[in-house]
């Protein structure tokens, strides 16, 4: 296999590694609302992903940084053309980090509330846009001869990629309900397996209806099957959610936003963003990626440290694998 079909496989690996477990993240905040009916809960809650949320973005961090180094015509051309969603995206990330340390600073129902507004939107913005942009990259973009992006930010905007962001926001509220439902434990446990189950429905009518949209437009045989297989897997994490099987329907929804981004990165291949524009050129594999003697170096510097930094995310989350409940929250002001 060439290196540079390696190097694309595992960005897609990097990207699915980012949407399974910041996914459960964006979830876990845009929920806050709804299950967090005091300052108790919305504690409880944001201590679910509390020890994991900030190593889950490192997840983005590498992939941004490996797109960077193996395709750097790719990224530049995505980071230009999708500038202004790209920024706010960033902007809200850095609005809900900046939440999650400073919402208990002061005894203060107002400045609590501001601090969780930041969570929320920090939360559904990029649940909404990376949808938008990944859907954006599998359509095409107005390209020109010189990969330069050639369109407008409304351009951008169009239906497949808006159904793109409603199926990363529908699957991530899902997500987040799922790890709620197998993170907690007492009533929370039993209101997020509720919602979890009602969650479910129109995660299966949004993203069945994209994927069915993207393998209709480019009918590959493989996006077929694990478009088909990601399906299953949300069928199946709706039957667990209802029976209230938590690691089984958790399980499921991860399977299903692996195989989703596997089917989309399988369709796009060999491109890597193609063009829509009348004596436009498409990026490849081949014309964006970096020198051969760059991606061996990046090769051997990936294969020593992917395990050890799986090792250890590993073990962060069997150390804070324990279900929380409420009355493990003090009463008032931590």
């Amino acid at each position: 296999m060439a290196l540079t079909t390696v190097w694309f496989v595992l960005i897609a690996v990097l990207w699915a590694g980012y949407f399974l477990l910041e996914g459960f993240d964006f979830g876990v905040g845009m929920l806050l609302p709804v299950l967090g009916r005091d300052e108790r809960e919305r504690r409880l809650l944001i201590n679910t992903i509390g020890p994991v949320w900030d190593g889950n973005e490192v997840w983005l961090l590498v992939a941004g940084g490996a797109t960077f180094a193996a395709f750097p015509e790719w990224y530049a051309t995505l980071f230009s053309g999708f500038y202004l969603p790209l920024l706010i995206i960033l902007v809200a990330l850095i609005l809900r980090g900046l939440a999650f340390e400073y919402r208990g600073k002061l005894d203060s129902p107002q400045w609590r509330r501001r601090w969780d507004a930041a969570i929320i939107g920090g939360s559904l913005v990029p649940a909404l846009l990376w949808g938008v942009a990944f859907g954006n990259i599998v359509r095409g973009v107005r390209l020109d001869a010189h990969h330069e992006y050639a369109g407008s930010f409304l351009d951008l905007l169009n239906p497949y990629a808006l159904l793109g962001g409603l199926t990363t926001l529908s699957l991530f509220l899902l997500h987040g309900a799922v790890f709620l439902a197998l993170k907690t434990d007492g009533e929370m446990r039993e209101r997020a397996g509720r919602l979890a189950a009602r969650l479910s429905v129109p995660a299966i009518v949004v993203a069945g209806g994209f994927l069915l949209w993207t393998q209709l437009t480019h009918d590959d045989a493989w996006g077929w099957t694990l478009s088909a297989a990601a399906a299953a897997a949300l069928a199946g994490a709706a039957v667990a959610a209802r029976v209230r099987r938590e690691g089984w329907a958790f399980l499921a929804t991860a399977a299903t936003v692996v195989l989703a981004v596997a089917a989309l990165f399988v369709t796009l291949f060999p491109d890597v963003m193609p063009s829509t524009l009348t004596g436009g050129a498409s990026l490849t594999v081949t014309n964006a990626a970096s020198t051969p003697y760059t991606l061996r170096v990046m090769t051997w510097v990936a294969a020593f440290c992917t395990p050890v930094v799986l090792m250890y995310q590993g073990w962060t989350y069997w150390v804070f694998r324990k279900r929380l409940r409420v009355e493990h929250i003090p009463v008032g002001h931590p």
